[in-house]
């Protein structure tokens, strides 16, 4: 029977069973049809040579047995190891829904369209200098933490992290997690932002500054690529809120007008003024102070 595990394996269990009977009934067919006394051995030896044998053969069955077993065991717990470490990954790559749907849906194009959605951008200024000036591995860690840090925030407000874009970070509310309070959540953590950005400057000892852009619009969302895919976004919302982080100013966060509507009566607001956004034209915006003292947070 153990033979049979380990030639064939666990999952083959009926199969060393039938080995096993096999083998106990040759035993009980020989103990029953060849005289005991055959003449080459006194009962009583021949007696102990059956208990000693049999004993001996046990043992033998049941340590290589346990042994088979434990590996099966090692085996599976590596398995499920592995298979949570890449799920793990997994989620580090795609929203959890989007992963889930890839792994249910094959061969399926995932594109979706989200009509109440707010998209952010946050951009490092000065980080071309510092590259020039740092070392390539101070560099790095210097932006791990920045982006640790925004990493933090992101799931503090429950958002969608969409990717990294040399020093810039994209973040969206509302997909593919849908909610009513897209603009304020946003609004919130753009806010925070400002802290975290204080908190690495006195870590490192630095003057770092940035720039937030701010849109809240409708989106489509997706899958692409067939090697290191990504789930991106797509649409005007997209684009006008990357224009608002590039045509920024450092330390502010300016936003559109259509996203000052949907919070002026929570958060605080100052006009810029028009402001000309490549391929957008004149565009009037405006940037986010703070919250209403009174208003709920």
């Amino acid at each position: 029977m153990a033979l049979a595990v380990l030639c064939f394996g666990p999952e083959y269990v009926a199969l060393a069973w039938a080995f096993g009977a096999v083998g106990a009934t040759l035993i009980i067919v020989l103990q029953v049809t060849v005289p005991y006394d055959t003449g080459l051995a006194p009962a009583p030896l021949f007696y102990l040579g059956i208990i000693t044998s049999t004993v001996s053969s046990s043992g033998i069955l049941l340590l290589v047995v346990s042994y088979a077993l434990r590996e099966v065991v090692r085996a599976e717990a590596v398995a499920e190891h592995e298979h949570e470490r890449s799920e793990r990954l997994l989620a580090n790559i795609l929203p959890p829904a989007i992963a889930a749907r890839l792994k249910s849906e094959s061969n399926v194009v995932i594109a979706d369209s989200f009509p109440n959605t707010t998209i952010l951008f946050v951009d490092i200024v000065g980080s071309t200098r510092l590259a020039e000036s740092m070392a390539p591995e101070a560099l790095v860690e210097l932006l791990n933490s920045i982006f640790s840090e925004l990493d933090d925030l992101t799931e503090k407000y429950d958002l969608e992290k969409i990717k990294t874009i040399g020093d810039a970070y994209m973040v969206i509310a509302g997909a593919p997690k849908q909610r009513a309070d897209h603009a304020e959540a946003m609004a919130a953590m753009s806010l925070e932002i400002r802290e975290r950005f204080a908190k690495v400057n006195d870590a490192a000892q630095l003057a770092l500054d940035f720039r937030i852009g701010i849109h809240s619009g409708t989106v489509v969302a997706g899958v692409i690529g067939k090697k290191k895919f990504s789930y991106d976004l797509w649409g005007d919302t997209v684009n006008t809120a990357a224009r608002l982080e590039a045509h920024g100013l450092p330390g502010e966060i300016q936003v559109s007008a259509h996203f000052r509507d949907l919070l002026k009566d929570k958060f605080q607001f100052v006009e810029r003024g028009l402001v000309e956004l490549k391929g957008k034209g004149q565009v009037l915006t405006f940037l986010l102070k703070g919250r209403w003292i009174d208003a709920p947070a």
